[in-house]
């Protein structure tokens, strides 16, 4: 049986509209950090920012890489060491100093003049930049603007209702020929509230004015997207990626119970439950 494309025909007749209300605070967020709630979070580096490592540099040296929602993601650390200026946000200030203390990594804080109450985290090295508040806040004007992003845990983490916001707000942050690397999950949006949430292909396309090209299941390889933002004509390279979640084949939410292991979809392994369950 070809399970990712029973997957397909469960997707295009699911009812997207059923999370399309859901909001979740920042208080939330805040609580997930402070109760470790945070089966988002990967312990070691995302195969697809391996895979597509030289899709994102493009030959390029010394580039500036934007980590939306960055959490403690551990691959800043491994593009600084590259020699890449990387830059993130995050609401949660207990996030970023794990970050720095996991990696034991020097840094300094600093206030954020244009934000009342945020901070700029900054490694002694000066190639990682994290902003702790929030992600609407930010602006070119106080970051610049980049020439690459990796988009992980990020959309499909920004409440339904704020998707053009946030959308509208990373395309303003493209410089000239940036690349954008985006991961989205898949699966049946009626059998979970999110996040993560479901993004279908058609609002990716909607929220970024792009045509996707046709793509397997784990890997979608999208098309060149030209972009208009406030009269400055940008073009930046979109790979969208999406991790198959079959609701069928994983775990139930389970609370205090170990995951089962998952069966395999595509020859690549469906998330585990602590993966996508992220409330």
């Amino acid at each position: 049986m070809d399970r990712s494309a029973d997957a397909a025909g469960v997707l295009e007749h699911s009812d997207v509209g059923a999370q399309k209300n859901r909001v979740v605070t920042e208080e939330e967020w805040l609580q997930k950090w402070e109760m470790h709630n945070i089966g988002f979070h990967k312990e070691q580096g995302h195969p697809f920012l391996q895979k597509y490592l030289d899709v994102l540099l493009s030959g390029r040296s010394g580039l500036r890489i934007f980590f939306p929602l960055c959490g403690k993601a551990v691959d800043m650390k491994w593009l600084a060491d590259m020699g890449h200026c990387v830059v993130g946000v995050e609401v949660s200030e207990q996030a970023l100093k794990e970050f720095f203390a996991e990696h034991s990594l020097p840094y300094s804080e600093e206030p954020v003049p244009e934000i009342p109450g945020a901070k700029k985290l900054q490694s002694t090295s000066g190639n990682i930049s994290l902003y702790c508040c929030s992600i609407y806040d930010l602006s070119s004007s106080i970051v610049g603007k980049f020439d690459g992003f990796w988009d992980r845990g990020a959309l499909v983490a920004v409440n339904p209702c704020d998707r053009q916001r946030y959308a509208s707000l990373m395309i303003s942050l493209m410089e000239e020929n940036s690349s954008y690397l985006l991961v989205t999950v898949s699966y049946d949006p009626n059998k979970h509230k999110g996040p993560p949430f479901y993004v279908p292909e058609s609002e990716i396309k909607s929220l970024f004015g792009f045509l996707p090209e046709k793509g397997d299941w784990l890997d979608k390889m999208v098309g060149d997207m030209e972009a208009s933002v406030q009269g400055c004509l940008n073009s930046a390279r979109i790979i969208a990626m999406e991790e198959l979640l079959l609701m069928s084949e994983l775990c139930e939410e389970m609370g205090n119970r170990a995951p089962s292991p998952c069966s395999s979809v595509g020859g690549a392994k469906a998330l585990p439950s602590a993966e996508w369950s992220w409330s």
